[in-house]
């Protein structure tokens, strides 16, 4: 009689301790920036009139990150801390569903626990974590979809409240921002053709079949569909209760409001940017350049110089061994990328920044775990772990200049600015 196959343990310990780490690597420095920076200007104005349910400002945007910067300013004051907290603890959320998702998608502690440190050091997820902005929390709500849609696939077992939580999760990363919108549509559209693909008879009925047996077509509908829209409708409750300019003609004439504000020609920006730099890390966004108390501090944009380019190889890697090998996580990763920044190829927007390509990121740092994790288990090791040391060891140098850490001067940028195009 043969034994089973032994399965692999689950890193949870693992990823709840790099998670933590995480969140105490984002504490130094949070608050020397007494005044709001960058893009706070908007969002702390927005989340005082929702504590006060005063006007209704920013309707450009959804309103859930707002709350949520609103939460975090009740909970613990209108102040430095209160506006940067609650994100440091969405960016540690982030980080270990990420994490979470990979796992149940590889059932690979090394990539696992390598796209846990890549993803901690790409720069992007800790800079975004230290600001009140609304990217952080649509960040946390997509790598929660992600996890637990990859956990109802692993298990199917709990698919329906798997399921289910990944399409609350979905409406409420609508919810915190329209990045979202188009990553909504995907579990349910993987769903559908997975399971047409299956060839059942039954397609909307038959319980039978991939991607979640047990779970019928018909209900992941309800849970993939329905459900991400009624969440990200019920986010918008609170603007109808505003005393001024609250919502009065209904959701339908507000997102056509909504959608023409996002589409209006802005002036140039000095830091706008083109998906093409992005790509190849070639734009960067001061945040914050500023004397404050004396003290010469900085916070920079940029993504992981080592990392952002050696995943983009990783990326493709990543779309020949999906399609030879029919690795389906590989697969996704490499759709995640390609219509989350598709997204802003096509977008009408016509002024857009690097820090729209946060997701793309995270999923490009994933197509790079996932190749490590290759070259690990056929036993190049040093050469699996090489790029994460070497994120690691990136992050330490730039660390000052993405924690608004004290400068010598304010020539200091020049140590880190590479680039010309990063001063």
């Amino acid at each position: 009689m043969s034994r089973a196959p032994e399965q692999p343990k689950d890193p949870l310990r693992w990823c709840a301790a790099l998670a933590l780490l995480f969140w105490l690597a984002c504490l130094p420095h949070l608050t020397v920036a007494q005044k709001p920076y960058f893009d706070e200007v908007h969002y702390l104005p927005a989340a005082r009139e929702l504590l006060v349910m005063g006007e209704f400002t920013n309707r450009e945007h959804p309103l859930l990150g707002k709350q949520l910067i609103a939460l975090g300013m009740a909970m613990f004051g209108d102040n430095p801390w209160g506006w940067r907290l609650l994100p440091t603890l969405f960016g540690t959320l982030a980080l270990f569903a990420a994490m979470r998702a990979l796992w149940f998608g590889t059932l690979s502690r090394f990539a696992t626990l390598a796209y846990g440190v890549l993803l901690a050091t790409g720069f992007h997820l800790f800079i975004h974590a230290r600001i009140a902005m609304l990217d952080i929390f649509c960040l946390a709500f997509l790598s929660l979809a992600a996890w637990h849609y990859a956990a109802a696939i692993r298990q199917p077992e709990q698919g329906r409240w798997r399921l289910a939580l990944t399409g609350i999760a979905l409406g409420l990363a609508m919810g915190a921002k329209w990045n979202a919108l188009v990553i909504a549509m995907l579990p349910g559209l993987a769903f559908f053709f997975v399971r047409a693909a299956a060839g059942r008879r039954r397609l909307f009925l038959s319980r039978r079949g991939a991607p979640v047996p047990g779970t019928t077509l018909v209900e992941a509908t309800l849970w993939l569909g329905v459900l991400p829209l009624a969440v990200y409708a019920a986010t918008y409750l609170p603007a109808f209760f505003f005393r001024v300019n609250p919502i009065t003609e209904g959701l339908l004439f507000h997102h056509q409001f909504m959608l023409s504000q996002q589409e209006q020609v802005l002036k140039p920006h000095p830091y706008q940017s083109t998906w093409e730099q992005w790509v190849l890390n070639a734009r960067s966004i001061w945040y914050l350049y500023e004397p404050i108390d004396g003290v010469q501090r900085g916070i920079m944009l940029i993504g992981n110089p080592l990392t952002m380019l050696l995943g983009l190889p990783a990326l493709a890697w990543c779309a020949w061994h999906g399609v030879v090998r029919r690795h389906w996580t590989a697969l996704g990763v490499v759709a995640l990328y390609g219509v989350s920044l598709g997204f802003w190829i096509m977008a009408s927007k016509p002024v857009q920044f690097y820090y729209h390509y946060a997701l793309p990121s995270m999923a490009l740092l994933a197509a790079l775990a996932l190749a490590c994790d290759a070259l690990w288990q056929n036993g190049w090791r040093k050469t699996a772990l090489a790029p994460v040391v070497g994120s690691v060891l990136v992050f330490a140098w730039f660390y000052p200049i993405i924690s608004g850490a004290p400068l010598k001067g304010p020539d200091s940028f020049a140590v880190w600015t590479w680039l010309e195009s990063w001063r």
